[in-house]
């Protein structure tokens, strides 16, 4: 079933769509990251454009985060505090990341900047992730403990000044790290459509210092509000948001999301991990040789 996109300007197969949403929701549900570093390199793949596919897929990320930061939130994982200060540095990224895309958009650039920043992201993200995720196999079947990890923020983290307590998180440390966290992830939200999770989260373990135990909450809490300025920032300034593809991509994920939790618990971390490291280098890799083909089409008229 053919549907046109009328930001994208292009019609697409529905079911399609709703099976890229699926599957990106069960990678979702199955490995506890938020997808978005993953809906918009395969809408991109798909032939969406890339400034459509990362503003529709920050609309993707608000609607799926609702759900898992509301359950966090009545079970006490949210840090509000902290929560609070990394969405005003999200908000102020938010605000300079469309500045960036609007300048690289008016130079013609946005597409390559997009697809260069997801290889060096995914790459690096995947290679560290791959490493660890070695470790622990060859723990496990040497029938070794995995080593424990000692909770403490980084020493540049330490030295900065003006410190505040954040009791849920068990922290005494200056706000301003926080706030220079959530400024990054607000401008990678806007210029790539990603909620940041996979940034955010192992940032605010071993950068900030946090307990394990409302880090995933704190950072739902997070993304749930920077995407949404993301999406309301890009709707009135780049006008990329395409609702009809961030509706088909949500009909999808939340189902996949609940198939891929249910699958999560049959099999060992240590493959989960080691699984999504592959993927995730999988599509930097695809991405980095498209920056080397010529298009079919090197001319497009607006």
């Amino acid at each position: 079933m053919d549907l046109y996109l009328p930001v994208a300007n292009l019609s697409v197969n529905a079911l399609v769509i709703i099976l890229l949403g699926g599957g990106v929701g069960f990678l979702s549900g199955m490995f506890g990251v938020g997808g978005g570093f993953l809906t918009t390199p395969l809408l991109i793949f798909y032939g969406i454009p890339p400034t459509v596919a990362a503003a529709s897929a920050a609309t993707q990320v608000t609607g799926a985060s609702v759900s898992g930061a509301l359950a966090h939130l009545e079970r006490g994982g949210v840090d509000l505090r902290m929560g609070a200060v990394l969405v005003a540095g999200g908000l102020i990224g938010s605000l300079v990341g469309a500045g960036l895309f609007e300048l690289l958009t008016a130079w013609g650039q946005i597409d390559t900047v997009i697809n260069i920043l997801y290889v060096v992201l995914l790459g690096s993200v995947g290679g560290i992730m791959a490493r660890e995720a070695l470790g622990a196999l060859r723990n496990m079947r040497a029938g070794l403990p995995a080593p424990a990890r000692k909770r403490r923020h980084h020493p540049m983290v330490a030295n900065l000044p003006l410190r505040w307590r954040f009791y849920r998180s068990g922290l005494y440390i200056s706000p301003l790290a926080p706030l220079i966290l959530g400024i990054i992830v607000g401008i990678l939200t806007m210029l790539l459509g990603v909620g940041g999770g996979f940034i955010m989260v192992p940032a605010m373990i071993f950068l900030l210092g946090m307990g394990t135990q409302v880090v995933v909450g704190t950072s739902l809490f997070q993304i749930l509000f920077v995407t949404i300025a993301a999406t309301m920032v890009h709707a009135l300034t780049t006008g990329a948001v395409d609702i009809v593809l961030a509706g088909l991509l949500l009909l999808g994920s939340v189902t996949g999301a609940q198939i891929g939790a249910r699958f999560a618990q049959r099999v060992k971390p240590e493959y989960l991990r080691m699984a999504l490291a592959v993927i995730v280098l999988l599509v930097a890799a695809r991405m980095a040789v498209d920056l080397f083909i010529r298009p079919d089409e090197i001319y497009t008229v607006q």
